[in-house]
């Protein structure tokens, strides 16, 4: 479905220079999409988007996504078929240190992508990007779905809360008549891994960057249960749910979606690193990690989505297995420490790796 869509298409991605912006817009070249991006500069060093010369490849904007002008006239100006709205403030621990910087990016920034979106009202599929911390987290066993209640007691989780009302609203307010041309859906995801990730207190990161210099890894919450994904679970996701704005009218306006694993493959962040020094070669997991005493910051103990919207209304679900993703996440950052000439041939091998296993398991979005 997605290789016939995109091909020759405009898409613009914000935040592009980001982690899963390098693997949208990786991804989004290989099914033959024109794409550009909008971001105000490289997030991490080391980075994915510099390490993969991704600046080369597409039409290249460095614009802050506040800036309501300037991201107006570049959809003016680029006039994308679609938009994938990914630019964010993304790290809990600093939001904490930076709380309008995050409120003003994530929410501020994400009224302004679909406000320039409404006022030019052109033919554009927009596809919105928040987080499963957007709900109001009571640690219940079961996911929260996509009609649970909104909220968070940290600056981040708040504001990707408020980033959905406003999505809401200006979709009630401006998008839902019939003289819109734009066709608009949020999607939600969490618990993101996979090679590229190089963000400031991320467990992953932590490990790989610690592990490279053969050092242990120092952990907060080992106990802390999550649904990892790879990145390229959501990333499919999203590219379904842009594909299908586009060519079915029965996929409603308007919706928001939540993109994650069986509830099955949740594991705690003491199995996750575990698993992942075993991949990287370790033979004592004494070497591989210790446990903090002093936690910074608080985060929840149990986080996961129910994710049967996504598989009834659009047909899609996740298609690796968890001991998969693991594997593809340790492969990516040995590669990358090994031989970091040779990332952007791994990083395509991975898309096509992920391709296939989709297509075996008779999954829709890769017909």
């Amino acid at each position: 479905m997605i290789k016939e869509c995109y091909r020759g298409k405009r898409v613009l991605v914000t935040g592009h220079t980001g982690f899963k912006g390098s693997w949208l817009t990786t991804w989004l070249l290989d099914l033959g999409a024109k794409v550009a991006g909008l971001s105000n500069g490289i997030p991490t060093n080391p980075s994915m988007f510099e390490d993969l010369a991704l600046e080369d490849k597409i039409s290249h904007y460095i614009a802050d996504v506040r800036d309501s002008e300037r991201v107006y006239q570049i959809i003016e100006e680029y006039k994308p078929d679609f938009i994938f709205h990914l630019a964010a403030q993304p790290i809990v621990s600093v939001s904490y240190d930076q709380p309008l910087e995050t409120i003003g990016t994530n929410v501020f920034g994400t009224a302004v992508v679909i406000d320039a979106v409404r006022r030019i009202n052109r033919k554009c599929n927009l596809v919105l990007i928040t987080s499963d911390k957007c709900y109001e987290n009571v640690e219940w066993l079961w996911g929260y779905k996509e009609t649970d209640q909104l909220g968070g007691s940290d600056i981040y989780s708040a504001s990707k809360g408020a980033a959905e009302l406003i999505i809401n609203s200006f979709y009630k307010s401006f998008v839902s008549h019939e003289a819109s041309q734009v066709r608009m859906a949020s999607a939600r995801a969490g618990n993101v891994i996979g090679g590229g990730d190089w963000a400031k207190d991320r467990i992953v990161v932590d490990c790989v960057k610690n592990w490279a210099k053969s050092q242990p890894v120092t952990i907060r919450s080992p106990q802390a249960t999550r649904p990892w994904q790879h990145v390229l679970e959501p990333l499919s996701g999203y590219l379904m749910l842009g594909a299908l704005l586009e060519n079915n009218t029965h996929v409603p306006n308007g919706e928001s979606y939540n993109f994650g694993p069986q509830p099955e493959r949740s594991r705690s962040v003491g199995e996750l690193i575990s698993d992942l020094a075993v991949c990287w070669g370790f033979n004592s997991l004494e070497d591989a990690f210790i446990q903090e005493k002093n936690q910074k910051f608080g985060e929840a103990g149990l986080l996961k989505l129910n994710c049967e919207k996504a598989l009834h209304q659009l047909n899609w679900e996740a298609t690796l297995e968890y001991s998969e993703c693991v594997s593809m996440v340790a492969e990516w950052y040995k590669s990358y420490f090994n031989n970091k000439n040779g990332i952007l041939k791994l990083t395509l091998d991975q898309i096509h790796q992920y391709e296939s296993l989709a297509r075996k398991r008779g999954l829709r979005w890769c017909r």
